[in-house]
């Protein structure tokens, strides 16, 4: 039997041996760290025997698959863990995730008291050290011996397996749990671990069943690594948008009003006025956009034609009973069939073409309770929603164009190298999803490839993605614990002028049937805003805030001044505020500082006699004294250009 390893090296041997024993006959040492195998390209477990010629590469902590074993071995003592203490807490799936596992249990919500307790069960567990064996069973055998165990859950996973399926548990010391794996050798390769929360989940992910209690964790192989990460999560929920957007006064929610409804505030609601104005004055002033303005609803006739009401509907808030109301209505979930009517609503000529619809479109989506979250994902939310219809033969260059409108606005927020290009396809395995035909689906997907290519845009391709009338490009972000939200989307789309009769003349006389891309600029306002906040950890650009200056006179008998410099800023278009409160002017600089302002403006007995200002800022600190105009132009040009000004560290002031 000949293993090729790694890094080309062959070795030989003349009966099976597991992995762990050709990773100890490599190196003493590399079997100590060995997580796993990859064998011809497939991650099993050290245990397993090779009995034929391969490939081989021994997975050690240090790569990411490892890292999953080590993770995933930690699921499984946790569930020991909460079943040695609660015993009639039923168990069902424990994955390793992107930054460390979870295990679902029926069972009590757990405090953070409780966590704390699973965890020193845990580290008992771990010094325990018992060996973790694999073994599998008929199909048959395997629900008897879960039925046994009274794991209902697990009764469930194996009853959906083909009959003869041979089915794998993993046992620790006597804990025995249904499992794929693979898994670490023994409970003592948990090194670092930590549990994190909980929160409620349902069993398969659907509101309709059980209710279950997930405890999530995190799990290394070095105690440094696990300190570091757990700083980058505590800085995390510093930077978190649903804790911080509060703190700052830019959003709040009620009970009596709804979940995935958010109430923004004076201070918010400017800051989603000026994103909004800069986008709608650079589509139509640099961009050729003209605006459109539609309703917030429409006849359930309207998403029929558009094929939102076979496909959609689930997502829709409706109004009415189709058995027994004359008209059916329902909440726009999408702007594309509004639009497209004001399109149908005269004649057009080729020379027309291309025509580019935004609007600023307040839309509504009845996501389940357990997906919202702060502004990232809301049940009405307001987006930079446009249309362009085109000629075929525009296509292309117009998508080009959407792209660069979109990296334009990322770049001018800051966020460009933070964001992740997604090609969105179909399934071909899911007809019933998708609207079209194949030939059509495969055409428009390699036209978005070779535009992507073309404009040398690292992007990767994402299965059963797309929308059922077109695939799309998805520019994502990745929010400040790890998980990925679409920012922006566009999309090609062959199909829907069908559906609504679109048409433009072309030069012969003839009926022909336009394109049409659904692009967004800066996409959802909400979740841009809460992006903002995450990435700049409300610090933000100063054109961007709610309040950009803050005057501050020494005392009472400068109130007059620091007054005539507010309406002096406030003539020029600045956000400026004073502070009239009777305290000291160490305190108001403090309590500005921890209002994140770009700049205050100190003034007293000098300034006033001057005319002048003393500048400090959060750039720089103390910037000294200046006249009040040079003040005023210098921010002036700063909001104009829409400089992102960095600070300068503490120690280089």
């Amino acid at each position: 039997m000949k293993i090729t390893l790694k890094d080309g090296s062959v070795k030989e041997y003349e009966a099976a041996k597991s992995v762990y024993d050709i990773a100890k006959d490599i190196s003493e040492g590399l079997a100590r760290v060995a997580c796993a195998g990859e064998v011809n390209g497939v991650i099993v477990d050290l245990r397993t025997e090779l009995q034929e010629d391969c490939t081989l590469n021994i997975i050690t902590a240090s790569d990411p698959e490892g890292l999953r074993v080590i993770r995933h071995t930690a699921s499984h003592v946790l569930a020991e863990a909460v079943k040695r203490l609660y015993p009639n807490a039923k168990v069902t799936i424990g994955p390793a995730i992107d930054e460390g596992f979870y295990y679902d249990f029926e069972a009590d919500p757990f405090s953070r008291e409780d966590l704390d307790q699973i965890e020193a069960e845990m580290k008992k567990i771990i010094k325990e050290g018992h060996a973790i064996t694999r073994f599998t069973l008929p199909r048959a055998e395997a629900v008897k011996l879960m039925r046994e165990k009274e794991e209902p859950f697990k009764v469930e996973l194996i009853e959906e397996l083909p009959e003869d399926a041979e089915i794998s548990f993993y046992d620790q010391g006597g804990f025995v749990d249904l499992c794929a794996g693979p898994h670490l050798m023994s409970t003592k390769g948990v090194k670092a671990f930590k549990l994190t929360s909980s929160s409620m989940a349902y069993w398969r992910g659907d509101s309709d069943k059980a209710r279950l209690q997930r405890i999530y964790g995190t799990a290394y192989n070095k105690k440094e690594d696990l300190a570091a990460h757990l700083e980058r999560m505590e800085d995390a929920k510093r930077r978190d948008h649903n804790r911080l957007g509060r703190e700052m006064g830019l959003f709040t929610t009620v009970d009596v009003i709804g979940q995935g409804l958010p109430l923004f505030t004076p201070k918010g609601t400017k800051m989603i006025m000026k994103l909004q104005r800069w986008i709608e004055d650079i589509e139509e002033n640099e961009w050729g956009y003209v605006r459109t303005r539609t309703p917030l609803m429409a006849k359930s006739d309207l998403y029929k034609i558009s094929g939102h009401w076979d496909h959609y509907k689930e997502g829709m808030f409706v109004l009415g009973d189709e058995e027994t109301d004359k008209e059916v209505f329902a909440l726009r979930p999408m702007t594309c069939p509004f639009q497209y009517y004001v399109y149908k609503n005269e004649q057009h000529s080729y020379r027309d073409l291309p025509i580019r619809m935004g609007e600023t479109s307040t839309l509504f989506r009845s996501e389940d309770s357990g997906e919202m979250h702060g502004l990232t994902r809301v049940r009405q939310f307001t987006i930079s929603e446009g249309h362009l219809i085109v000629r075929p033969d525009q296509m292309v260059e117009e998508f080009k164009g959407c792209l660069a409108l979109a990296k334009h606005c990322l770049t001018t927020l800051g966020v460009e190298e933070d964001v992740t290009y997604h090609l969105s396809k179909w399934d071909p395995d899911n007809r019933e999803k998708y609207i079209g035909e194949p030939e059509v689906w495969e055409e428009t997907q390699q036209h978005m490839r070779d535009i992507l290519n073309e404009l040398h845009i690292d992007y990767v391709e994402d299965v059963g993605e797309a929308a059922f009338y077109g695939p799309k490009v998805d520019i994502n972000a990745r929010n400040v614990y790890g998980k990925d939200d679409t920012m922006i989307t566009i999309q090609w789309d062959a199909l829907l002028a069908e559906q609504f009769d679109m048409y433009f003349i072309d030069e012969n006389g003839s009926k022909v049937r336009p394109y049409i891309i659904h692009r967004t600029s800066i996409g959802c306002y909400e979740r841009t805003l809460a992006w903002l906040i995450e990435k700049y950890a409300g610090k933000f650009p100063t054109w961007l805030c709610a309040e950009q200056v803050r005057v501050l006179p020494i005392s009472d008998k400068y109130s007059a001044y620091a007054d005539e410099v507010v309406k002096e800023l406030k003539k020029h278009g600045i956000d400026a505020t004073m502070d009239a409160r009777s305290e000291k002017i160490g305190f108001k600089i403090r309590e500005a500082r921890l209002d994140k302002l770009p700049y205050m403006l100190v003034v007293g007995q000098q300034e006033e006699a001057d005319h002048t200002v003393s500048v400090r800022s959060r750039f720089a600190g103390d910037e000294g004294v200046k006249p009040l105009g040079e003040f005023i132009a210098a921010v002036l040009e700063e909001i104009r250009t829409k400089e992102i000004r960095r600070e300068i560290p503490q120690e280089e002031r």
